[in-house]
C-alpha cells in the first residue's frame, strides 16, 4: 500500500472519529444545559427575566398538570408542543422545582371531577373526520399547584400571554402578601360587573380585588393598597373627597380615569365637573375640561340611515410609540393607546417640584385642545381651539400636600388619566391593547416591573412612522425603477466580466 494513501486514510479516520466524539460530547451538554436562541426583537420565544427569576427563586416543588386530550383536532398539535416547549423552560430555570406532566382526561370520572371542581371545562371542538364534520369533547386547560394553593388556567388557545398567566399565577401562589385593590362605586363610576368587567376580572386573577362602597360603609376598605376611581359622572362630596385624601396621605395608590367632558347619546358633550380638581390641583395636577384632537387617532364607527362607515376620529386621539414615557417600564415598550373623547391634563410645577413626574401618554405635538363648542360629528372642520402637545395620562409619586391638612405619613403614588372610555368593555372589544395599559399601571403600583415586561413583549400593533414628501417619493420611484436600475447594472457588469475573461484568454 503506498505510504501517502495509507496517511490519508488514517486521517480522514481520525478525522471521523473526532467529529463524532465531538458531537457526543456536545449531544451530552445540550441534554444537561439548556439554552434557546430567540431573534426576535422582544424575545417573544423565550422565557423574561422576570420568569426566570420567578422559577428560580422557588423554595419548594409547584406541580404544573397540562390537560391535553390525545383526540385533539390537528390544528391544536402544534399548540401541545409549543406549551411544552415553555413548561420545560420553567422547568430547566427551576432547576428541578417545576415538576411538568400532560396528562389526557379522557375515561378518567375522577379527573374530570377535578377538573371541573378547579373551573377547567370541557370544550367542544368541530373536527373532520372520514369526510365529515364531527364534534370532538376535550380539554386545553393547566392546573398550578403549591402547597395547598392552586390556580387554574382554564383554556389555552393560544401561547400569546400563557407565559404571563404562568408566572403571575406562581407568583400569587407562592407571595406571601397579595395586594388588595379596590373599585371606588358611587357617583356616577363604571359599574365593575357591566362596564369595565374586563379589567375587573384580569386584575381579580392576580389581586384581592372588591368594592369600595363609601356611601354605605362611610370608609375606605382597610389594608387597601391600591383605589381606582373609573369614570365619575357625579361630584364628590367634601366627605368622600376627605376619605380620598386620607388614603393618599397613608401612602395608597390612586388612580383615576377621569372625563373632563361628558359625550352623551347622539354625540352631545357637556363639561364635566366632579368636584375632584379639589383635591388634585392641591396634588399637583388639573383635570381639563376640554376635549383633545390629535391627527394620530383612531378608527370610529357611525350610523348614517341604515349605512354604517368608520373613519378616522380626531376626538379619538392615538398615543404612538414617542408619546409614551421611555423612561417608565409600565409604558416603554407599548405601541398603541387610543382614548376617546380624552381630556388634557395640567402639572402644576411649583407642587411637583419634590415629585417623580411621569408624563406616560402625551398627543404629538400636532394636537388640538378644544374647550367649548364641541362639534363631534365626524369630518366636521375644527375650528379654534389651543395647538401643541397635551398630557392625556400622568403619574406622580412622593409626599403630596392635603388640601385638608392631613398629614402625609409616607410617600404615595397617584396616576390621573383624561379618559375613562378607553377601558370600558365595549371599547376593548376594538381596541384590546388598552387593557394592557391599565394592567401594567396597576402592576407597576402593586409589583413593579416584574408583570410588565412578561406581557408587553407581544407587540400586536406596529403602526407606520409618518415620513415627509421627499422620502416617500423617493420610495415611490425606487420601487417603480429600482428592479429594472438592479437588473441593468447587473447586466453591464456581467457583460464587461465576460469581456475581461475573452480578453485574457486571448493573450
Amino acid at each position: 500500500m503506498n505510504l501517502n494513501n495509507f496517511l490519508k486514510k488514517t486521517n480522514l479516520s481520525l478525522t471521523i472519529i473526532i467529529v463524532i466524539g465531538i458531537l457526543i460530547v456536545l449531544n451530552f451538554f445540550s441534554y444537561n444545559i439548556f439554552y434557546r436562541f430567540d431573534l426576535t426583537q422582544n424575545k417573544d420565544y423565550s422565557l423574561s427575566k422576570a420568569s426566570k427569576q420567578a422559577a428560580a427563586s422557588l423554595k419548594d416543588i409547584v406541580s404544573v398538570k397540562a390537560y391535553f386530550s390525545a383526540d385533539l383536532p390537528s390544528q391544536f398539535l402544534s399548540l401541545r408542543q409549543e406549551v411544552g416547549d415553555i413548561l420545560d423552560e420553567y422547568a430547566s430555570y427551576s432547576g428541578g422545582k417545576i415538576k411538568v406532566e400532560f396528562i389526557d382526561p379522557k375515561n378518567n370520572q375522577a379527573t374530570q371531577q377535578e377538573l371541573y371542581s378547579a373551573g377547567i371545562p370541557e370544550l367542544q371542538f368541530n373536527a373532520l373526520e372520514k369526510d365529515k364534520y364531527q364534534v370532538i369533547n376535550g380539554y386545553l386547560g393547566m392546573l398550578i399547584k403549591y402547597g395547598e394553593k392552586s390556580q387554574a388556567i382554564p383554556v389555552i388557545q393560544d401561547t400569546k400571554d400563557l407565559e404571563y398567566q404562568i408566572t403571575s399565577a406562581i407568583k400569587k401562589l407562592t407571595s406571601s402578601k397579595i395586594a388588595s385593590i379596590g373599585f371606588w362605586q358611587g357617583n356616577g363610576v363604571a359599574d365593575v360587573k357591566k362596564e369595565v368587567s374586563a379589567a375587573y376580572k384580569k386584575l381579580g386573577e392576580i389581586y384581592n380585588v372588591a368594592a369600595v362602597n363609601y356611601a354605605t360603609d362611610k370608609k375606605i376598605t382597610d389594608g387597601l393598597d391600591t383605589l381606582i376611581i373609573i369614570g365619575p359622572r357625579e361630584e364628590f362630596n367634601d366627605d368622600e373627597l376627605k376619605a380620598i385624601d386620607a388614603f393618599l396621605m397613608s401612602g395608597g395608590s390612586l388612580v383615576i380615569f377621569a372625563d373632563g367632558v361628558k359625550v352623551e347619546q347622539g354625540l352631545l358633550a357637556n363639561k364635566n365637573d366632579t368636584g375632584l380638581n379639589k383635591i388634585l390641583q392641591s396634588y399637583g395636577v388639573k383635570l381639563n375640561e376640554n376635549l383633545a384632537l390629535d391627527v394620530n387617532n383612531g378608527l370610529a364607527s357611525f350610523s348614517q340611515g341604515f349605512v354604517t362607515f368608520s373613519t378616522n376620529y380626531p376626538y379619538w386621539p392615538k398615543v404612538i410609540k414617542s408619546g409614551f414615557d421611555q423612561n417608565n417600564p409600565a409604558v416603554s415598550r407599548l405601541e398603541g393607546l387610543v382614548l376617546p373623547w380624552a381630556s388634557t391634563i395640567d402639572v402644576i410645577t411649583d407642587k411637583t417640584k419634590n415629585m417623580a413626574v411621569s408624563y406616560l401618554a402625551v398627543t404629538s405635538d400636532r394636537a388640538i385642545a378644544v374647550a367649548d363648542n364641541f362639534k363631534l360629528q365626524p369630518q366636521t372642520e375644527i375650528s379654534g381651539g389651543t395647538r401643541g402637545k397635551f398630557n392625556l395620562a400622568v403619574a406622580l409619586t412622593g409626599k403630596f400636600v392635603s388640601p385638608f391638612n392631613n398629614a402625609s405619613s409616607k410617600a404615595g403614588h397617584l396616576i390621573l388619566a383624561g379618559d375613562s372610555d378607553f377601558i370600558r368593555d365595549n371599547f376593548l372589544q376594538n381596541y384590546p391593547d388598552n387593557l394592557v395599559f391599565f394592567q401594567n399601571v396597576i402592576d407597576g403600583l402593586s409589583l413593579g416591573s416584574d408583570l410588565i415586561s412578561i406581557r408587553s413583549k407581544g407587540v400586536t400593533e406596529r403602526p407606520v412612522k409618518e415620513i415627509s414628501e421627499s422620502v416617500k417619493t423617493v420610495v415611490r420611484y425606487a420601487n417603480i425603477f429600482g428592479l429594472t436600475i438592479m437588473v441593468v447594472l447587473f447586466g453591464v457588469i456581467r457583460y464587461f466580466l465576460r469581456r475581461k475573461i475573452r480578453f485574457e484568454d486571448q493573450i
